[in-house]
């Protein structure tokens, strides 16, 4: 691996209203590589970020046994062949603090720092009609115009943040896993209630039970978890898929319906198959195949788990089975099985040792789906009338996830249209790109493209590629505009519901469908035709002059 010596910028505030041909909003991958590619273009460009640092996702989610769930050698840039060969991953699963290093690494090779303000809260972002420029406003009360704006602001970056009644009177400590703090926590000897069993808990609860006294993990819906089989990445694999890095990328990004395509001893194109066309030992062959393997990869078992109930059905079984297995209490085994959804329509987490952590005498699972939280307390919480007391108590209580980042700025488009309401009852993105009535703004990473349900490196990669061509075509002149059209939403939209037609994702009350945060309209939020089909419709907009899309560029006005 090789290194650059950093020229990371002591980060000042700014005064004044400075102008730009493109704000960027956001430093997780999405965000650095728009810049690096409008950088190159040697357009002028300011990157904005809330953190004291950059990584998005992986700045702010530093809880204990944070990694990636996708394959390290696949959650890493394809743009440069260069930086592909030069890096070497340490495990098949990358922890937090190596991805945190590996996204610094980047941005030291590609010379981002001088482009980049930390420490800088966007509030609002307002158009203005008659300059054709946005004007961002940040919470220090710095100000910036620019031709364009782009929110790289994430799908899950803006954390949950719990109300339960009484969470101010609990007297001792409180961790958000969204926003755990940047020194280590030792709860060494204490007593700790963890609330919430989704990835993060799922990633957190087996590294701090054997430091606590007791722990105690309040449930109300438990998920579908997989064994990552992490471990030291081996050698030999790594030096197959560099090798191969450009077929293989070429691959997850044509052939792979979710631009996942590895086995971890190889590639995987998928089953074109039915699970309900094959014989049931074939079937539960597949199965073990891919439960030896480790990780995510069920999703490629079978073309119609995600469409077919009873298809979904052999899988999910076939997951509960295993889980009762990993469980000696089964009455815990029980409440800890999923039923009630199928498997993939919440988030399938991969852990290690999960379920094992139960079978500790130190670790008590309190289900909680029928019998919620009533409040805290000074000294813990209390459940169905029972006070459990701690020392710390840790929210594992998720993302308000696509839409939440976007919501908490105020952007204005034309006429002053307020962006949430534009989105009321669910959000409107042309190509997931952008918003009628608010030009010269893209979305990367948000509603109505497929960030949630593909590798997000692959999408955000892509994303930013349009746009990046998009904003060269239309230029960053004085009368330089480009928005799409009321049509051309509605017909997207309509697209999005066509190809989502039959989906099990609607049977579940998950973060896919905004139904995890109270008041949010149930809404699916990202688009389901796959990353390949996704490519071609962008494709076909952007080959024929950006149709679509109104455009004011070198002086003429045309809605292509």
């Amino acid at each position: 691996m090789s290194s650059v010596v950093s020229s990371r910028p002591e980060q000042t505030q700014s005064t004044g209203e400075q102008y730009y041909d493109v704000v960027i909003v956001g430093a997780g991958f999405a965000g650095l590589y728009m810049l690096h590619k409008l950088q190159s273009r040697g357009r002028s460009v300011r990157l904005l970020e809330a953190g004291s640092g950059i990584g998005g996702t992986w700045f702010w989610n530093r809880y204990p046994g944070a990694r990636v769930d996708v394959e390290s050698v696949e959650y890493s840039y394809s743009f440069d062949e260069a930086l592909q060969q030069e890096w070497s991953w340490s495990e098949r699963y990358a922890a937090q603090p190596e991805l945190l290093r590996y996204i610094n690494h980047c941005a030291d090779r590609f010379e981002l720092w001088p482009n980049i303000q930390l420490n800088t809260t966007v509030t609002a972002a307002t158009y203005d009609e008659t300059t054709r420029c946005w004007h961002i406003g940040t919470g220090a009360g710095d100000a910036y115009k620019a031709k364009y704006c782009v929110l790289a602001t994430g799908f899950l970056s803006a954390g949950r943040i719990p109300d339960f009644e009484g969470i101010e009177d609990f007297r001792g400590d409180t961790y958000l896993t969204s926003r755990w703090p940047h020194e280590d926590v030792d709860f060494t000897g204490k007593r700790v209630g963890i609330i919430g069993t989704g990835s993060s808990a799922v990633q957190t609860i087996p590294v701090i039970a054997p430091q606590v006294e007791h722990l105690h993990v309040f449930q109300r819906t438990p998920s579908f978890s997989i064994p990552a089989r992490n471990g030291p990445l081996n050698r030999e694999f790594e030096a197959r898929v560099k090798a191969m890095y450009p077929e293989w990328r070429r691959r997850q990004r044509e052939e792979s319906r979710a631009g996942f395509i590895a086995l971890h001893n190889g590639p995987d194109a998928g089953n074109s198959k039915s699970a309900l066309e094959v014989s049931e030992a074939e079937r539960l062959a597949e199965y073990e195949m891919r439960w030896a393997s480790g990780g995510l990869c069920f999703i490629n078992s079978y073309v119609d788990l995600m469409t077919n109930l009873e298809a979904n059905e052999t899988l999910a079984e076939f997951v509960r089975d295993k889980t009762r297995q990993r469980v000696d209490d089964k009455e815990v085994a029980e409440l800890l099985v999923p039923k009630g959804y199928p498997i993939m329509a919440k988030r399938l987490c991969a852990d290690t040792n999960y379920y094992e952590t139960y079978n500790r005498d130190n670790v008590t699972l309190v289900s909680v789906k029928d019998t919620p939280i009533e409040k805290l307390t000074k000294k813990g919480l209390v459940v169905d009338g029972k006070e459990y007391e701690f020392d710390s108590i840790i929210f594992a209580t998720g993302f308000d996830a696509v839409t939440g980042a976007i919501s908490r700025i105020k952007v204005h488009g034309k006429d002053g249209r307020d962006l949430n309401d534009h989105w009321q009852g669910a959000p409107r993105a042309c190509l997931g790109l952008t918003s009628a009535g608010f030009p010269n703004l893209f979305f990367l990473d948000g509603p109505c493209a497929n960030g949630a349900l593909v590798s997000p490196m692959l999408l955000s990669e892509y994303q930013v590629e349009w746009v990046d061509r998009c904003i060269d075509y239309v230029g960053t002149g004085p009368d330089a505009c480009v928005e799409t059209t009321v049509d051309a939403e509605n017909a997207w939209m309509q697209h999005m519901h066509d190809v989502s037609e039959g989906s099990l994702l609607y049977l579940a009350n998950s973060w896919y469908m905004g139904a995890n945060i109270p008041g949010k309209p149930r809404a699916l939020l990202s688009y389901l035709g796959g990353l390949g089909n996704y490519r071609q419709q962008c494709e076909s907009v952007a080959a024929n002059g950006y149709e679509k899309l109104a455009i004011h560029r070198s002086g003429v006005t045309a809605v292509a």
